[in-house]
């Protein structure tokens, strides 16, 4: 297995996992894997509520901070990212949404053909294995498991219903092109298990002799010869190795990662690069910018007469009883999403589909991280689908192995600072419904002193407002100057390199965007074995 190599793949995360599956199918394919963190035997990495100590933890997290954000009031927050076999699927919520088929549609209008949603449909459809069989909509026996929740809460459910009397219908399932309404979230689980990437797509392939997987394999340069990408610098055991690749270097280390990786191998801004000590190896304005996230506004309103996770996990004998749920039966909190209960709504009538999401919890907490609070309470976390904010993502330096700095920016647009504030108030309509009065909800988060006026709201956003963990677009595909890739995925002016991740994304998906860059793996790799024909 030393010499060359069909595919060099940075990044073991949800599209490396399945690049690294689909490209070895092939036995006349040579294919080398580098993950920078470990493995995936952690675990809490198993175990659904595990991700309180996995996102943080240097062990399965990058741990990754912004700067000093204006829209949120100059906080900085933490800004997790997948550093394990599984990447972001080993530490995130779980939640299967594809998003709505505008998203995909408004990828072919601005020049990428082949991007529609009817042409990806079919590809969600073919790594799904859908609980309830396959339709027309879904896939059966595919590598993805998708599953229901393993349970469910009586403050949720009012909640719901609160929903349904402010005009929000109740829908079955998010994920058949028009996700309005409320529902629970279906989730990337086996049997209360997190099914992550490397279980479903590197397992299976990792007895194959033409793959290799290299974990603790840091990433440090890409190699160029004669403007073309040769192969990868890498360092594991306190030494550089060089992987040669025959055919192509694939970046699949996620929209924070792949434009870090080509901006420290001098591909970027050259303005930007040559600030950072960087030679400028090809001048590709776009790298590193376009950077979209959902920023979620975690308003919360205590209660009374009704149970949530607050009073279960606060006692010993709460905590037990939950673990001893979990041991017997695989449900109960331990199988929990972070979010269980989801909402897709209309932050006004002058939009055509959803633009806000919410991710509803039984639940209350100061700050991820910190301790439950003391009193029954539920959050209400609620996202703008589609911001108009842009954010950066960009070195500091030219030591590949030094954080990059990520500006995203947030609230920075009038108009996403007019949805925040109508977010809010939709939260506000809703937890006034009748199916929640029972239960005497009041509002701590963002608080009834910040009244109703716009530019209150939007300070309150500020205030409450955090990442949701879905940063995409920062190597975008198109045509135009600022574009990334194209529509193949590869690389302008580099022949021999593509870049298969959410950082490819044009425009930020409505929803959350796992399953989204599943799809884009899996169109990706059809794209490479073409190509290679």
């Amino acid at each position: 297995m030393d010499g060359e190599w069909d595919y060099v793949i940075v990044g073991a995360g949800t599209a490396g996992c399945l690049l690294a599956n689909r490209l070895s199918a092939d036995p006349a394919s040579r294919v080398l894997l580098l993950e920078a963190g470990g493995d995936d035997s952690y675990i809490w990495i198993n175990i659904p509520v595990g991700y309180l100590y996995c996102i943080g933890n240097p062990r399965t997290d990058w741990g990754f901070r912004t700067r000093e954000e204006p829209g949120l009031g100059g906080r900085a927050i933490l800004y997790p990212r997948g550093r394990v076999l599984g990447g972001c699927s080993s530490i995130n919520g779980m939640i299967y949404m594809r998003g709505q088929a505008r998203d995909y549609d408004q990828w072919r209008q601005l020049g990428n053909p082949g991007w529609g949603w009817d042409d990806v449909l079919p590809l969600f459809k073919r790594h799904e294995d859908y609980y309830a069989g396959a339709d027309e909509m879904h896939g059966a026996g595919g590598e993805w498991r998708v599953e229901q929740q393993r349970l469910r809460w009586e403050i949720l459910d009012a909640f719901a219903d609160a929903c349904v009397a402010a005009g929000i219908p109740k829908t079955d399932d998010f994920n058949r092109g028009d996700n309005f309404g409320v529902s629970y979230f279906r989730v990337n689980q086996k049997s209360g298990w997190r099914w992550n990437t490397a279980r479903g797509f590197l397992r299976p392939a990792q007895g194959r002799p033409n793959l290799r997987v290299e974990t603790s394999a840091q990433a440090r340069r890409i190699l160029l010869r004669e403007g073309r990408a040769a192969g990868v610098v890498y360092r594991k055991g306190g030494r550089e190795v060089e992987a040669m690749a025959r055919g192509e270097v694939i970046l699949a280390a996620g929209a924070i990662g792949s434009p870090h990786l080509m901006q420290v191998s001098g591909i970027g801004p050259g303005e930007v690069l040559r600030a950072n000590g960087v030679e400028v190896a090809h001048d590709l304005p776009g790298v590193g910018e376009n950077l979209q996230d959902h920023l979620q506004l975690r308003c919360a309103f205590k209660v009374e007469g009704v149970p949530t996770l607050n009073q279960r996990a606060r006692s010993l004998w709460g905590k037990a009883g939950i673990a001893l749920e979990y041991a017997l039966t695989r449900s109960g909190p331990m199988s929990m999403a972070p979010s269980q209960l989801g909402v897709f709504a209309k932050s006004s009538e002058a939009v055509e589909t959803a633009d806000l999401e919410y991710h509803v919890q039984p639940l209350s907490l100061e700050k991820f991280g910190e301790p439950l609070h003391p009193f029954p309470a539920f959050t209400a976390s609620v996202c703008n689908l589609r911001p108009t904010s842009r954010g950066t993502v960009r070195l500091q330096g030219p030591d590949p192995e030094a954080a990059p700095g990520i500006a995203t920016n947030y609230l920075a647009t009038e108009g996403d600072r007019q949805v925040a504030a109508n977010a809010i108030r939709l939260t506000r309509r809703i937890a006034a419904q009748a199916p929640l009065a029972r239960f005497r909800p009041q509002e701590f988060k963002p608080g009834p002193e910040f009244g109703d006026d716009d530019a209150a709201l939007a300070r309150a956003a500020g205030q409450i407002g955090t990442t949701i963990f879905h940063p995409v677009g920062t190597a975008r595909m198109g045509t135009d100057p600022m574009a990334v890739v194209d529509a193949r995925l590869r690389v302008h002016g580099i022949p021999g390199l593509r870049v298969i991740d959410a950082s490819v994304m044009p425009t930020i998906t409505s929803g959350n965007t796992n399953a989204p860059v599943l799809m884009i793996a899996e169109k990706g790799a059809e794209m490479l074995r073409e190509d290679a024909r």
